[in-house]
Parts: C-alpha cells; structure tokens; sequence
C-alpha cells in the first residue's frame, strides 16, 4: 500500500513529523518497508533563478546562436550563447548558472560549467522547459510573465511538488489500511492512546449532496444478490472530460497512478482516499436506462477497456444494460461503456462485491486490478452510498454539469454488524499486560467500533463493516495491542513450554548425516519447486500426475512426478551463467494419483553431477562420469548401515547405462545418465549424471539395520591378485556376488583393478584381474590357509563362469 504523507494529513487533525509517523504505522502493525522523497521535479528546480534577458544579439561565428546578456539580480550581468530561436530582448526566462545540475525530461543529469561556444563564453543556460523537467517542449526557451521578479527563485515561482511517499506492507486481514483514510483512522487512535487526547478523522464527507434534477434516471436490478448484497448509483449530466487539476493530477502521481481525465481520475482518488472502487459508465451507453447486475452464459464474449476479448465464466459476476455486459464486476471496465473524451453524460456506480467470486474472477482472467484486490478482501459496505455521494459531488466541481438522478440504493438484505465481547482476564492472558477498562473503550472508539455494552469484566462491542475480519475476542485483543503498540508488549521474566518430539528422528539425524557428507566432497545442496510444468513429461507420466486446479501459472501447473526435471532445470540455470561443474544433491518429494482423491507422496534423495573436477597442481582436470556417482551412493548406503546389491537393468525412458541398488529385494537407489533427448529439452549439451535414491525406503531399512562395533584387528592382511578369463557379456557384479557367495569368512574385501581384452584370449572373451584381502581377527594367516581359501574362491570361478585361471 502506498502512501503520501500530505495527502494522509487531510485527514489528521494534527501534523506528525514522518520520521514519527514512520514509527507509529509500524508499532500499530502497518509496517514502513520505505519511506522516499517524492519531487514532482526532479531536482525540484533547486539553483535555477528567474532572469531577464537584457541584450540579444548574433553571435559573431554562428548564425543560429545568439549572443546575450542576462540579468539574475547579482551586481553584473551574465554573458550566455543561447541556441533558441525565439530568444529576444526583455523577455523573463528560467536561467541555469554555473553549478548548477538540470534534469532534463527523459535524460541523464547534467551540471553547468563556464565554456566557450564558437570562441565567446558563456556563464550557464537560458533554459527550455524540458531541460529542467517541466514539460516536454524544445521548440524554445520558457518565456515567462513580464511582472516576475528578477532573481527569485524558480523553485519558488513554479512551486513543484514535493512530498514523502510511504510504502506499507499490509498484512491481507488490514483491508481497513487500504486506504489513507483507514490509515489515518489508525493513527488517530494511536494519538488518542499514547498522547491523551481526543482527536476526531477529519471527514472529506459533506451534506452538500442534492438532486439538481431528474432528467437522466437510471434503474437497477440485482439477479445475484449473493454476489452483489449491496449496488448503489447515481447519473451526473452534461460532464466535461478534461485534464484534471494540477492538485489532483500531483497526489496520484506521487502514488503511482497515472492521471488519465478528471472523471477516471476522480474515481482513482475516492479508491485510494476512502478504499471504496468506484466506476463511471457513460451514461449513454446504458441501452434501456437499466442496470442488470446478473451472470451470463458459460463462453459469452466480452470484450474489456484493454482491447481484449475474454471468454466469460458462468461464475462471473457482470455489470449489464439491456442488450450486453459493460463491465466485469469490480474487476475491470469495457470497451464499450467505458468514459471517452465524448462522454457527456455518466452513471457512477459504488457496490459491495463477494470477495470469494471477485478473487476468483480476477485470477481467472489476469486481471489484478486495484478494485479487485480491495473487494476480496472486503470493502465497507456501510459507507456504500456515502463514498457515492462525496464523488458525484467531486465530479459535478471538476467536471461541471449537475445531479440528474436520485440515488438508487439496492440493499434487500442489509448486513448487522458482528458483535464481540472481549473479557479484560482474557485480555490479560493474551497481551500479558493490564490495561484499564476506560482505556479499553477509547481505544475501540477511536477504531471506529461501537460499544454495545459493557460490564466490570468485560466489553461488547459491535466492529465496523471495514474490518471484516473481526470475528473472535482475539482479534479484539490484537487491536488493543496494535494501538498501544507492538513494541511495548512486555517480555515476560519467565517462559513455560512443553519440549517438543520429534515423531521421525531417524529421518532427521540419517538427512544431516548425509548432507553432510555430500557437502565434504564438494556437493551443494538446492531445493527446487515441487510444481512444475506439464510440458516436461510424456502423456503416459501425465496419466498419473496430480494437476492443479488453481495453477500459480501457466508453467507451473502441475506436481511433479520426479525429482529430474526440476534439477535439470536449475543445471540449465547455472550453465547458462558458466557455472559448468557442478555437484548437486536435493532432498524432496514427487507426488502421483491413482484416482480421484487417492494421492501419493514419496521422499526422495536425488544428487546430480555434471562436467568435470577442478585441476590442481597435484592432478589434471577429469570429466566426472557414472563411476563416480556410483561410489557417492555406495557411501552413502555405507552410512546408513546398508548393504545392497548392484544389477545392470534394462534403460529406461530418459536414462541409460541404469544401476539398481537393491537391499532384500527392494530397490532402494538408481543411478544412470540422463537421456540427450531429455537434456535438449533444458538446452544441455553437456553429460549429466543422475541418482535417485528412496529416502523412505532408505530411513525404514536403516532403521531396522543393526550397526556392529569391531575393534580393529591386531592382525596384518594377506592380499592376493587373480586375473580370470571368462565371457565378455559376464558382469562384475555378477563375479562380485558369486565370490561372496561362497561365504568365505576371512575374505574381508574384492576389488576389481584391471579389465583387458584382446584376440590372444579369444573372442569374445575377457579378462578380469581381481584383488582379494584376507583377515583373521585371531591370528597371524599362514600362506597354507590363505592358498586354501583361494583354491574355493577359484573353484567357484571356474564351476559357475567355466572361468580360465591366466597364470
């Protein structure tokens, strides 16, 4: 929400110094994210002095320039080359001297220096008024009145417009913020707490309304009086649509908001001023004098102020005539009835819109329009007819024409205020502070709500309609904390808690052990959207995909079904910067449905490595590859006190060269290299590597897993090298797993360290030099029983493999 400071103090029956308003908004819980200068001039015209143009002649070397002498007021005249064309004798212009820094209209800032133009000096600048920032012509120097005085300063004379703007981060229950009255209500009652006074809103609000007459009556129907409980509207005849006055078209600049006519501009200013949407329909646009506020038909066609054509929902609230939809309801204008230039007659309207049917209708059609985001979160629909009048009247000033209708006011079924009642113990409970009775009431009173009655122990009280979140006595409790400050909540000498448990500690301590870990070899950890786009996966993965109903946007529209898209897109991130190594590890959850109300979500450990490791003075730069993935989640199945067999297994959509992990028959991780189709599809054109690892099928082994403490051997290992020849299509994890089969329980460790092939060995042949450790807690081994235990590990080989011994 943003704020001016002199337009707020229309309302406040004191000045506040900004730096203690800044001060107050936050305490009251409006919290000030800035606090900026606003200069409607950039500059604000600060060095530049009225002059008077004494002598102009031509410059002696240059027939377009001339040669002049300026009076500012100071004992000698100054000698300036000016370079317009309509530059003459007695004329009163703007001067920039020496030092002095412009700011042009549109350009960069510019400091006056003495030069020499075309041999002759010159001592500053007759200025044009785009120049110094006050408008867009260059078609001569500014020409001022004959009766300004000589010296004084343009700042003075021309008087920008200067102010402080105020951003607020309002949280969404302070729809009554939205606005600098609501503000200023705000405030006041901080006044009235903190500095004992009785300080009333200066209301903008007038008796002044009447009916000039009734020559323009237009009429009202409500079909949906769910969605419009309360629609107000009055015609103003014979307007004129022009520019805006300066103090108008100065107060929505300061705030953002471009003047467009005095009629638009006005229904800008009461939004901003009262909270309250506004909108003027031309009048004679409105077939059959009626205004139908009703729905259409799923698929109508409407075509808004933007020059867009939108397909109409069957939920959407529309403002119509007897003939067609004008308006969107609360959310946005059509082309049709909008006001023109033409425009001389109007229907101003002022409602209460559901704030459930508005939100949805804006997001539906992308328009998040100040008068959307104020009717979802609920406008006063008390001061409906008041905010109608105070700019029927605004309009007839600076438009002219005259009040050519009454007033009609559609409200069947007018609202109660919510009644609260706040209990001072409890009050007590939730704030830990006592606070007087009497104070309690004025601070209520001051907000603007209505005391019902009262008791010793307690306070009913009646909320206003702008506060439609007031429901409980704790939301009471917090507008007496606001008022008296959040800052002055006091701070207890003790605190009582209940310590809390942690239902999944295992989870937990197994996540940061292994962050850990993965961090030490040089891995990042990052954390990826869970929603991502539907266009990444194929119609059969989107079978089982849960979609979202209200997407966040159009690439955002669905939960994902793995953990890969997501992180080739952060790796396509940081290529696109020159981040080209990376090691990158994620902990997060995919989601998948069978049906209807039947969804799953499963936790995944997914690490990511791509392009190469760091050369240093002790090794060459080397591309990373699946090998080294594979030892990174064969560690990682260590820590968890694991151990899982490896497969080759079959490629699948978007991998190849796959390893499964499998412990009791469950696969637990995989690991493979993502397909060239799928990297093309981030604009990767380097090799990525990707393992997925089920984290709840991970924690749930591991937590049964028992971990056994050994003290170290006091014993040296005997090591062994064997180099067999088998088939080329036989694996190493199929030799792994038939040598541990054989359950040799010395054999503490097999290590495969060189694989050769050639035509000596025969076709289609291999051979695979292994290494064996062999350890015996109790004793020293001797060769005889190390011989022993690999003549078995060898006659394994041979019996399952027909495996040849090269000697």
């Amino acid at each position: 929400m943003t704020i001016s400071y002199k337009w707020l103090h229309e309302y406040l029956p004191v000045s506040v110094e900004p730096e203690r308003l800044s001060r107050i908004l936050t305490s009251i819980g409006l919290e000030v994210e800035s606090m900026e200068a606003y200069e409607e001039v950039k500059g604000g015209l600060q060095g530049l002095v009225i002059g008077e143009v004494l002598t102009c002649e031509k410059h002696p070397d240059a027939d377009k320039l001339s040669l002049t002498t300026v009076n500012i007021g100071a004992a000698e005249p100054l000698q300036i080359v000016c370079g317009a064309p309509n530059v003459a004798a007695g004329q009163k212009v703007v001067v920039a001297t020496v030092g002095t820094t412009i700011y042009p209209a549109g350009g960069e800032p510019l400091t006056m220096k003495k030069a020499k133009i075309r041999g002759v000096e010159s001592h500053g600048m007759i200025c044009a008024e785009d120049e110094i920032g006050l408008g867009n012509s260059h078609a001569g120097i500014m020409i001022l009145p004959a009766n300004v005085t000589v010296g004084s300063l343009a700042a003075d004379y021309f008087k920008p417009y200067t102010d402080w703007i105020i951003e607020i981060g309002l949280t969404p229950n302070h729809m009554d913020a939205m606005s600098h009255m609501g503000v200023a209500r705000d405030v006041i009652a901080y006044l009235n707490f903190h500095d004992k006074k009785n300080y009333v809103l200066k209301s903008p609000f007038s008796n002044g309304f009447k009916t000039d007459s009734k020559a323009l009556p237009i009429t009202v129907k409500v079909e949906n009086e769910e969605a419009c409980q309360r629609y107000a509207g009055v015609s103003i005849a014979n307007v004129t649509v022009k520019e805006s006055p300066d103090w108008l078209k100065q107060r929505l600049k300061a705030i953002g908001v471009r003047p467009i006519n005095n009629i638009v501009d006005i229904t800008n200013y009461i939004l901003h001023e009262t909270g309250q949407p506004l909108h003027a329909f031309d009048a004679d646009a409105i077939t059959g004098a009626e205004v139908i506020v009703k729905n259409l038909p799923e698929g109508t066609a409407f075509t808004t102020l933007d020059e867009k054509e939108r397909k109409l929902n069957a939920e959407d609230l529309m403002i119509c005539n007897k003939e067609e939809a004008m308006c969107i309801a609360g959310v946005f204008g059509g082309m049709k009835s909008g006001v023109k230039e033409t425009t001389k007659n109007i229907f101003l309207e002022s409602a209460w819109f559901n704030p459930v049917t508005t939100r949805k209708t804006s997001f539906r059609h992308n328009l998040r329009t100040d008068a959307a985001t104020r009717f979802e979160k609920g406008v006063d629909i008390s001061n409906t007819v008041n905010v109608l009048k105070r700019a029927a009247l605004l309009i007839k000033e600076l438009g002219g024409g005259e009040i050519a209708s009454d007033v009609v006011d559609v409200y069947p079924k007018p609202n109660e205020k919510t009644q609260i009642a706040l209990k001072f113990h409890y009050l007590k409970k939730i704030s830990g502070k006592n606070y007087h009775p009497d104070t309690v009431k004025k601070i209520f009173e001051s907000l603007g709500f209505e005391l019902v009655k009262e008791s010793i122990d307690e306070i009913w009280v009646a909320a206003p309609f702008s506060k439609p979140d007031m429901e409980l006595p704790a939301d009471l409790a917090e507008e007496v904390m606001r008022i008296d400050g959040l800052d002055n909540v006091e701070i207890p000498t003790s605190i009582t808690i209940s310590p809390s448990t942690e239902a999944d500690h295992t989870g937990f301590a197994y996540k940061e052990k292994i962050s850990n870990n993965l961090a030490g070899q040089g891995f990042n950890e990052i954390f990826t959207n869970s929603i991502a786009n539907s266009a990444w996966y194929s119609d059969d993965v989107l079978a089982t995909t849960v979609k979202m109903l209200n997407n966040l946007s159009a690439e955002l529209n669905v939960m994902r079904p793995s953990m890969l898209e997501t992180g080739l897109q952060c790796i396509s991130f940081n290529l696109n910067r020159k981040n080209n190594s990376l090691r990158l590890f994620e902990f997060g959850k995919t989601y998948k449905t069978t049906e209807t109300g039947k969804y799953f979500e499963t936790d995944h450990l997914a690490i990511y490595t791509t392009g190469s490791t760091e050369a240093s003075w002790k090794q060459k730069a080397s591309a990373t590859d699946v090998y080294f993935l594979k030892a990174v989640v064969s560690g990682i199945l260590q820590q968890a006190g694991l151990s899982a067999e490896t497969e080759i297994a079959e490629a699948e959509k978007g991998f190849s060269g796959v390893i499964t992990y499998k412990t009791q028959k469950q696969v637990i991780a995989k690991i493979g290299i993502v397909d060239a189709t799928q990297l093309k599809q981030f604009d990767i054109k380097q090799p990525v590597y990707f393992a997925d690892i089920n984290w709840n099928s991970l924690t749930q082994l591991a937590a049964k897993a028992k971990l056994v403490y050994k003290e170290i051997p006091r014993f040296p290992a005997v090591e062994r090298d064997l180099a067999i020849v088998i088939e080329k299509n036989i694996s190493y994890a199929e030799v792994e797993k038939a040598i541990k089969n054989t359950k040799v329980s010395r054999l503490k460790e097999v290590s495969l360290f060189d694989v050769f092939e050639s035509e000596k060995i025969g076709a289609n042949k291999k051979s695979m030099a292994l290494n064996f450790v062999f350890q015996d807690d109790e004793k020293t081994l001797v060769d005889k029983e190390t011989e022993k235990m690999m003549s078995t590990l060898i006659q394994a080989l041979e019996k399952q493999f027909s495996a040849e011994i090269r000697k």
